[in-house]
């Protein structure tokens, strides 16, 4: 026979089982659903870099039929950091701050806004985007939010790739940096934002953040001395809202870079 005192042992353990409160399992977490904005140019032939830059080559290694009669292709390709969409590391300007390979992944990565000035900028393509175009879009739209990345829409990516249009002249060289036109962010900006915001990141659809007529390249130094990063040429800012969007901004890792190609992307709630 037995133990009584284990068949009780036994029951009260399968009592405290039925009535102990269960567990409900969490839902695993999901991506967030939305529509994915390419917000980078194309590499070839026809990609805008500054006048004095080298352009981009591709170079044909191999392509057809290999001997083991597969097919088989590959390429070599030649660029310089700044040139096409890309990114400006803060090393560009500011001596000791950070370089391609050090930026934290997540500084590219964060909220976006879009903040339009291509009515001003496409009557004027000497144009520099003031403080007041950032409060009077604050006024309407909220405060920019802590981290955000700040992306102004001049209009100007609608010319891409005419390089007439887009930055003032086809020449290249170093005569044809004086014949830049396009506009970019003031320097009162680019301090301003230094002490009344904390953003990761600013980009723009033209060549540079500053404007192209600027010899001292002075909303470069500003930001960059701070490590906010900067993004040129971007695409498709039409497309994005005004706020609410989500970007993931990851450059070639170059080490010791000032820049690099970036591939740039948002992602847009449903």
């Amino acid at each position: 026979m037995k133990n009584p005192s284990f068949i009780y042992l036994l029951f009260g353990l399968f009592c405290l089982a039925c009535n102990a409160p269960k567990v409900e399992e969490k839902a695993g977490t999901t991506f967030p659903t939305g529509n994915w904005i390419d917000l980078t140019h194309s590499f070839d032939e026809n990609t805008i870099f500054w006048p004095t830059a080298e352009s981009f080559h591709l170079d044909t290694v191999f392509e057809g039929t290999a001997a083991g009669g597969y097919y088989y292709s590959a390429f070599q390709f030649c660029l310089a950091e700044h040139g096409g969409t890309h990114l400006d590391a803060p090393i560009h300007f500011s001596e000791g701050k950070w370089s391609v390979e050090q930026i934290p992944v997540d500084r590219g990565i964060g909220e976006a806004v879009v903040i339009d000035v291509s009515e001003n900028a496409l009557k004027d393509s000497d144009y520099q985007i003031s403080v007041a175009d950032v409060t009077n879009w604050e006024a309407i739209n909220g405060q920019i939010p802590t981290d955000g990345l700040v992306l102004f829409k001049t209009g100007y990516g609608q010319y891409w790739p005419d390089r007439v249009k887009y930055m003032g002249t086809a020449e290249r060289g170093q005569d044809a940096v004086a014949k830049l036109h396009f506009p970019g962010i003031h320097p009162d900006l680019a301090t301003w934002f230094t002490k009344n915001r904390k953003i990761k990141a600013v980009g723009l659809d033209t060549p540079s953040i500053d404007y192209g007529q600027s010899t001292l390249f002075e909303s470069h130094q500003i930001l960059y001395e701070q490590n906010i990063l900067g993004f040129e040429n971007l695409a498709n800012l039409n497309k994005l809202p005004t706020k609410g969007s989500w970007v993931i901004a990851l450059p070639m890792k170059i080490k010791g870079g000032s820049g690099g190609p970036l591939r740039i992307v948002a992602l847009v709630n449903d």
